[in-house]
């Protein structure tokens, strides 16, 4: 490992993986307990679920949506990957000396709309103002916590050869939007961000009986990456129909004109479900209507990820090992 921190420490694939194996997990009273979105808290009186992210986008607006509207998503949808309603968030904001107060109000109006949609309330915070060039705008860090409605836990390690892998939506809008944002790229039609609240369809799936061994939204790295990660987590094969993946047309042209794997692009209101066989008609039902699509099954064999491609052949899905696309969140 490089002894400098690098930008592809934070894009979700095997340097990140790395980075907090071997200078992370050692801090962690537990160094081999599985890694989830939200750390469940076991109450006298509850069950509740707690987490944490920073938010870094670049630029502060895009197509979709905003740094704002993302902070709130992005934290309830990791608790709701744990099964848990969003109830409360803290917000921290590091401002940049010179931003415009005419943007910060738009960022701040979106935050606010996003939590109404989601259902929680911002109910404490701290503001810092750093130097001019400095801090790039604006970073803002929520934390969440959440009740938790999933009977029983929702992990990595619960899952299981004959288990189903079922995708909520198309992948990879938000880090094409990003990226056109970035560059000022002219897509048509435009792409907009997915970044959409996930706790409704996850309490839809628990309301149809659903009982899911793990979920995982598709943010940074994208499908690739929680392939990945549930792959190694489950010790397991994960079989996967390439065609059965629900990769919007735009997006497709997109990343093919760039020259960039969609499964590598980040999401930020999609989810990828695995479910016990006998649960995955009832899981569809759900899914479905909003875009969703099986995708693959889970075999017993060496820890990888295994893609049939439309003809009928083989093939490795690998792991970014740098960073695809830095600052999508």
């Amino acid at each position: 490992m490089s002894e400098r921190i690098q930008l592809g420490h934070g894009g979700g694939g095997t340097l990140m993986q790395r980075l907090i194996d071997a200078e992370l997990r050692p801090l962690l009273p537990d160094p081999q307990a599985p890694l989830h979105d939200a750390a469940r808290l076991e109450l006298p009186h509850g069950r509740l679920a707690f987490s944490s992210d920073g938010y870094v986008v670049n630029p502060l607006e895009f197509p979709g949506g905003c740094i704002g509207r993302l902070a709130v998503v992005g934290t309830c949808n990791d608790l709701a990957m744990a099964g848990a309603r969003p109830l409360w968030l803290s917000l921290g904001l590091i401002l940049e000396e010179g931003l415009e107060l005419a943007l910060l109000r738009r960022l701040i109006a979106g935050l606010a709309a996003a939590a109404g949609e989601c259902g929680v309330r911002v109910v404490t915070g701290d503001t810092k103002v750093v130097e001019r060039g400095k801090g790039d705008g604006a970073f803002l860090t929520t934390s969440g916590i959440g009740l938790l409605e999933a009977p029983e836990p929702i992990d990595p390690a619960a899952i299981r050869p004959g288990d189903q892998l079922v995708l909520s939506g198309d992948p990879g809008r938000h880090g094409l939007a990003i990226l056109a944002a970035r560059h000022g790229l002219t897509l048509q039609p435009p792409v907009l961000s997915d970044c959409t609240p996930l706790w409704p369809l996850v309490a839809r799936l628990l309301a149809a009986g659903v009982r899911p061994h793990c979920l995982r939204d598709l943010t940074r790295g994208g499908l690739a990456s929680v392939l990945q990660e549930f792959a190694q987590a489950s010790g397991h094969t994960l079989a996967i129909e390439e065609d059965r993946i629900p990769l919007d047309a735009a997006v497709a042209r997109g990343a093919d004109l760039l020259g960039i794997d969609p499964l590598q692009l980040a999401c930020e209101g999609r989810f990828l479900a695995v479910v016990a066989p006998q649960q995955l008609e009832a899981c569809l039902a759900v899914l479905e209507a909003a875009g969703g699509a099986w995708i693959g099954t889970v075999v017993a064999g060496a820890p990888r990820v295994l893609l049939r491609t439309a003809f009928g052949s083989e093939r490795l899905l690998l792991p970014p090992s740098g960073e695809l696309l830095p600052r999508i969140c």
